[in-house]
């Protein structure tokens, strides 16, 4: 079952406040993820995987880096990061475009604590915030797959955490990739940036947060939480890492994902790119 989330709700409050217990964990969640010996269990393996598209402005940009770097150090997702079974996670951040534009801003980094934890934030911020052209959800989930490979952990949970503020445009499907990383395990989360009003020269649309749940997020417990309110984007972010490390989804269903037809084409963004540039 997949959820969604709007910012403002009841469940963001309980968040903030820390009270991971108002949150239940879905069935199947926690899991041993197959793969070589590693040489630490942590609790999730979690890839965050940022849009950094010509769509989203400098201003966007420099606040999700923000939210992403002040949402690790706070104390309710230290707090959370405590209750699980390790008391750790592993964690990589990746900024992505175009289906071949993919960088990794920090390599795999263990999270044990406020230190660690600190490291990994300055090492965010530090990064100069860039910009890229096109939007491929779908190589930004090929590209996270392997990832899983090629570090030295061995985590209850394998977690791909996809930003952006558009539909996947270039490269394969989306579903395709969704799909091949569901087989291996991996559960996709989304958080769908719908802060502007969509125009001809966006590639923005008006139920993003419905396009990712049908066609991008995928797996036990898979959840989207979506910014509709600029000002609620470092919220946004910090309620959905609490979520994923705390491995549990909202007490209450807000919006039920469609079980079968996708409302809303899981090829919107290519038919778009199409009509409008012929490519």
């Amino acid at each position: 079952m997949r959820w969604c989330v709007s910012i403002g709700a009841m469940v963001i409050a309980g968040m903030m406040s820390g009270d991971v217990a108002s949150f239940a964990a879905p069935g199947g969640a926690s899991r041993i993820a197959d793969s070589k010996p590693r040489e630490a269990v942590v609790d999730v393996e979690l890839v965050l995987a940022v849009d950094v598209s010509y769509s989203m402005d400098m201003d966007e940009l420099a606040v999700q880096r923000e939210g992403y770097a002040q949402a690790i150090v706070s104390k309710d997702f230290l707090q959370t990061l405590k209750s699980g079974p390790n008391g750790k996670i592993a964690i990589t951040y990746f900024e992505w475009a175009a289906s071949t534009d993919q960088k990794i801003i920090i390599p795999w980094r263990i999270i044990d604590g406020p230190e660690s934890a600190d490291a990994v934030a300055a090492e965010i911020m530090r990064t100069p915030v860039r910009r890229a052209s096109r939007t491929s959800i779908s190589g930004a989930i090929n590209f996270a797959m392997p990832l899983f490979e090629q570090n030295e952990y061995r985590g209850l949970r394998r977690v791909i955490d996809i930003s952006g503020d558009g539909p996947n445009n270039n490269g394969m499907p989306v579903t395709l990739a969704r799909d091949a990383a569901l087989e291996k395990g991996i559960v996709i989360n989304g958080l769908p940036i719908m802060v502007k009003e969509p125009s001809y020269s966006t590639m923005d649309i008006e139920n993003l947060d419905k396009y990712y749940e049908d066609c991008v997020i995928g797996g036990p417990g898979s959840f989207v939480v979506a910014i509709k309110q600029r000002e609620k984007f470092r919220e946004a972010i910090h309620t959905k890492l609490v979520m994923e490390v705390a491995g549990r989804v909202p007490e209450h269903r807000v919006v039920p994902a469609a079980d079968k037809e996708p409302r809303v084409s899981c090829m919107i963004g290519e038919k778009i790119w199409q009509e409008r540039w012929g490519q």
